[in-house]
C-alpha cells in the first residue's frame, strides 16, 4: 500500500546519506590536514551545508515540501523568511539546552552554537522541508499518533534518533580517557550524525516491517 512512498523515501535517505559520506571525504581530498578530529568545526559545517543543500533540493525535487497556497512573490518571500527564522531560533533553543545540560556557558560558546546548527540541519530542517514553517503542524507531528503520513512517521524517527545519538554521545566527555574525539563536542556532534545515519536506515525499514498495520491517510 505504501510500497511508492517507501521507495521514494528510501532514495531519498540514499541520497542524503551519501551527501554527509561526501561532506567528509571530499574536504579531506581538498583541503590539506583535513580530518574530522583535527579540523572538526570545518567538518562539521561541511556536514551541515551539505544536508542542508541537498535535502531542501531532494525534497522539493520529489515535491514532499507541501505546496504554497498563493504563488505570489511576496507570500513566497514571507514563507522564506519565516522559513529562514525558525532555522536561526531552532539553533538558539538547541544552544540554550545544550548548555543547561552542562555545556560550558562562555568557554566554547562558538564550539557549542556550532553543535547546536548541525543539530538544527539534521532535524529542523526536515520538518521545514516536510511540513513547511508551520508550527502547528510541527506540535501535531510529535505528539502522540499525530502522524498522518509515512512522511510524518519518518520525521519522528529520524529526529528521535538524532536526539538520542547526540545525549549518548555525551556519555563519554568527562571520562579520562585522553581520547582526541572527547573534546568539546566532537563525540556529540559524531553520535548525532551517526543516529541520523542510523534514522535514515531504520525510518524506511520501520515503515516497510510495519506497512499493513499504518492507517492514516497520505497527504
Amino acid at each position: 500500500m505504501w510500497d511508492h512512498e517507501i521507495r521514494a523515501m528510501a532514495s531519498t535517505h540514499a541520497i542524503i546519506a551519501a551527501s554527509v559520506f561526501m561532506a567528509t571525504v571530499l574536504p579531506a581530498a581538498l583541503v590539506r590536514g583535513f580530518s574530522v578530529y583535527g579540523t572538526h568545526m570545518l567538518w562539521l559545517y561541511s556536514v551541515s551545508g551539505a544536508v542542508t543543500g541537498v535535502s531542501v533540493a531532494v525534497f522539493w525535487l520529489l515535491g514532499i515540501t507541501p505546496p504554497t497556497k498563493k504563488h505570489t512573490v511576496g507570500y513566497k518571500l514571507s514563507r522564506l523568511f519565516r522559513s529562514c527564522l525558525y532555522f536561526f531560533l531552532s539553533c538558539l533553543f538547541f544552544h540554550t539546552v545544550v548548555v543547561l545540560y552542562g555545556a560550558p556557558l562562555i568557554e566554547s560558546a562558538l564550539d557549542t552554537f556550532s553543535l547546536a546548527v548541525l543539530l538544527t540541519s539534521l532535524t529542523t530542517l526536515r520538518c521545514l522541508c516536510v511540513l513547511g514553517p508551520n508550527v502547528q503542524a510541527w506540535i501535531r507531528v510529535f505528539s502522540r499518533h499525530g502522524a498522518m503520513s509515512v512522511w510524518d512517521t519518518c520525521l519522528q524517527i529520524t529526529v528521535a534518533c538524532t536526539l538520542v545519538g547526540a545525549w549518548v554521545g555525551a556519555f563519554p566527555i568527562p571520562l579520562d580517557w585522553d581520547r582526541p574525539w572527547q573534546v568539546w563536542p566532537i563525540s556529540c556532534s559524531l553520535g548525532a550524525t551517526i543516529g541520523f545515519l542510523t534514522g535514515l536506515v531504520a525510518a524506511p525499514a520501520w515503515i516497510h516491517y510495519h506497512r499493513k498495520q499504518l492507517t492514516y491517510k497520505c497527504k
